[in-house]
């Protein structure tokens, strides 16, 4: 019997209603089941033909046993070591070079010294930056974040320069993005899973959380294949098995606007009972096909294209 868990917080309405699909298929051989964790020992975690994974990116701990599972063969829904390394200004970099539209971005070192750091620590780094150079890139309105983490946490607009200043002053140790406002016409929220299935969903960041998929946006079927094409580019470069991409619609171009989100809303008050109905659905059936390709002692991980290239140069050498 090949067990596929899911790994959750406080969410419930996914978790619950994704375990009942996968068992509502009547599958012989595959059962689902809420992840079960009494010890985690070295090089032993292989109960699970695959774990979804919803809570990892906030429990250290999880994050350790999911990697542990891994090695042990477990295809983990996201690739926890991926999900480790990646960050929002890397994914930037990467979509300027598989050309896919992003706004100007530009990384900040942190307003004050990490710990464990002395002005000493920092003798490559220019004092003061091209400060006139990274707002003539940028320019204003501009967005201010974290280059890692979500959640809309600590995001700041900002409207000139002196605005800049003031609240880059609340950052602390955080490292931020400087990233240019894209005024946009239309808005669009793109579950993908699988590197292949995508769902796009007209979205209004700007309503109240609650209304943010009571949009009026009505894509042409070219703009859709336009947007697809973006979604699934980007998650099989990254090698997200589960992700959601945002695209603002600027003078008719798809920009990537956050790309970044392993673990994304999938509450249905949230997203609607249409688009519920999608993602459990899709994450099921998708979850189904891991547990039938799972091969017991091998690596079942999903890589994406940015590192299986970059192994297939050094192979190479």
């Amino acid at each position: 019997m090949k067990k596929i868990g899911i790994l959750f917080g406080k969410e419930r309405t996914f978790p619950m209603a994704f375990i009942e699909r996968v068992n509502s298929k009547g599958l012989n051989d595959i059962v689902a089941e809420p992840v079960r964790i009494d010890k985690v020992v070295q090089g032993a975690a292989d109960e699970y033909a695959v774990i979804v994974d919803r809570i990892s990116q906030d429990v250290p701990f999880y994050r350790a046993y999911l990697k542990d599972a891994a090695i042990c063969g477990t295809a983990v829904i996201n690739n926890p070591f991926w999900f480790s390394a990646d960050e929002k200004f890397f994914n930037n970099c990467l979509a300027v070079k598989i050309g896919v539209p992003v706004p100007k971005t530009v990384i900040l070192p942190s307003r004050e010294l990490p710990p464990d750091t002395s002005d000493e620590s920092f003798t490559n780094l220019s004092y003061p930056l091209d400060w006139e150079g990274i707002f003539n890139y940028v320019g204003f309105p501009a967005y201010m974040k974290p280059f890692a983490g979500g959640g809309w946490k600590n995001v700041y607009k900002l409207h000139d320069m002196e605005d800049f200043f003031h609240k880059h002053h609340e950052t602390g140790q955080l490292v931020m993005l400087l990233q240019e406002e894209i005024i946009f016409e239309e808005y669009y929220r793109c579950y993908c899973i699988g590197g292949k299935h995508v769902r796009i969903m007209p979205y209004e960041p700007r309503n109240p959380h609650h209304l943010r998929y009571v949009s009026s946006f009505s894509p042409s079927a070219e703009r859709l294949q336009q947007m697809e094409d973006i979604v699934i580019r980007l998650n099989q470069y990254l090698g997200y098995d589960f992700n959601t991409v945002e695209l603002a619609v600027r003078d008719g171009v798809p920009y990537a606007i956050d790309f970044c989100n392993p673990a994304p809303d999938a509450d249905r008050p949230s997203i609607g009972d249409e688009n519920f109905e999608w993602v459990v659905e899709t994450a099921a059936n998708y979850a189904i096909e891991r547990a039938t390709q799972y091969a017991p002692g091998k690596d079942n991980l999903t890589w994406g294209q940015y590192v299986v290239r970059s192994t297939k140069k050094q192979a190479l050498i």
